[in-house]
């Protein structure tokens, strides 16, 4: 078992909930894209001062956008600018923010939609990283290009780098999602292949208890 407890949270949080991942009549998609780790990078050492960081990324069931309507039902629309994505608390002694985002392009979904993800369309469903701060932006920009240059993806990335404006939690039905649900057709189909890909591709960031967002579980 890996001693990061954020992974599969991130895996799950990105592939429930939000109606982000590919039917599996399109197994294609379904597929981990091998990629190569970050040439940039921030560090990920002991020597880090900063025990917790975030990164927000656009693939989930969290939204970020204006409060008024930052609610599933305005979202579902398309017309609110609410990105769907997950906030992710990381210790930068353990993972740095490149090695979480080498996992995002992976496994989480497929960066080379536009607007959507599988048989899910909007700008809702948009592949979108938002920055902390300029550090994490300059990860983001010079990863994608070197993802851009790699063959490995059948077509440019989709994926923007937005400000983070800022960041609502969905409502609590939302939360944990996948673990509430495990017999869900749409979790089933959609969601399961995705944490199992994180478990094959990335076996050392991996493991099989997940964190919980809320604290009942």
């Amino acid at each position: 078992m890996s001693k990061h407890p954020t992974l599969r949270r991130l895996c799950a949080a990105l592939a429930t909930a939000g109606g982000l991942l590919i039917s599996s009549a399109t197994p294609a998609a379904e597929r981990a894209f091998i990629i190569p780790p970050p040439a940039a990078d921030q560090a990920a050492s002991a020597a880090a001062t900063a025990t917790q960081e975030k990164a927000v990324i656009a693939g989930g069931c969290f939204w970020g956008g204006q409060a008024g309507t930052a609610n599933y039902n305005a979202v579902g629309s398309g017309r609110t600018g609410h990105a769907e994505a997950v906030e992710i608390t990381y210790d930068p002694r353990q993972i740095s923010y490149g090695q979480l985002l080498q996992i995002y392009f992976s496994v989480a979904h497929d960066p080379t939609q536009l607007n959507r993800q599988g048989p899910d369309h909007g700008t809702q469903y948009r592949s979108a990283v938002f920055p902390a701060n300029d550090s994490q932006r300059k990860v983001a920009e010079a990863y994608i290009a070197q993802l851009n240059k790699t063959g490995v993806y059948p077509k440019a990335l989709a994926t923007t780098i937005e400000p983070l404006q800022a960041f609502y939690p969905a409502e609590d039905y939302h939360q944990d999602y996948l673990v509430r649900n495990p017999n869900s057709l749409y979790i089933v189909i959609n969601d399961v292949p995705k944490v199992e890909n994180l478990a094959k591709t990335f076996p050392d960031w991996w493991r099989d208890k997940p964190v919980l967002v809320g604290a009942k579980h």
